[in-house]
C-alpha cells in the first residue's frame, strides 16, 4: 500500500506542470503550457534524461537558495551534470544517480555544503530520499 504525506494547510502552490504522455512507437510527451513538445520513441532512455533534467535544475535552484540562505555570492550560476541509471537486480529495476556539481567563485568546503544543504531543500531529493542511492561530487 502506497503512503502519502499531507501538505501542510497553508502551503502556497508555486508552479504546477502537466504533460501528456504517450507511449508506442509514436510516442510523445507536452506540457499543457507548450514548453515541452517532446517525441518519446522508446520509454527508455527518454525517462531517466527527463528526470535527470528535472532533478538538476530543481537542484541548481537549490543550490542557489542555500547559497541566498547562507547570504554566500555566488560567481557565476552552478551547473550540474546528472547522470541518472535504470539497473536491474533479481527481476526488479531500481535507479542509481550521480550529481556532478560546479559551484564558481566558492571553496570547495563551501560548494559541499552548499550541495548537501540543496538536497535537503530540492523537493525531487526529498522525494528520492531513502529510495535510491545518490553520490553527489563536487568538480
Amino acid at each position: 500500500m502506497a503512503t502519502t504525506t499531507a501538505a501542510p494547510a497553508n502551503a502556497k502552490v508555486m508552479y504546477t506542470g502537466r504533460t501528456h504522455t504517450t507511449g508506442g512507437p509514436n510516442g510523445a510527451t507536452r506540457s499543457s503550457d507548450g514548453f515541452l513538445d517532446i517525441k518519446l520513441k522508446e520509454p527508455h532512455p527518454a525517462a531517466e534524461n527527463l528526470f535527470a533534467a528535472a532533478w538538476s535544475a530543481c537542484y541548481i535552484a537549490a543550490i542557489e537558495h542555500a547559497a541566498g540562505l547562507r547570504k554566500i555570492k555566488l560567481a557565476g550560476s552552478p551547473a550540474v551534470d546528472a547522470q541518472i541509471d535504470l539497473n536491474a537486480a533479481g527481476g526488479a529495476f531500481f535507479l542509481k544517480a550521480s550529481m556532478k556539481v560546479n559551484v564558481p567563485g566558492v571553496s570547495r568546503d563551501v560548494a559541499q555544503d552548499l550541495a548537501e544543504t540543496a538536497h535537503g531543500i530540492c523537493p525531487y531529493s526529498k522525494a528520492v530520499h531513502g529510495n535510491i542511492e545518490v553520490e553527489t561530487t563536487i568538480v
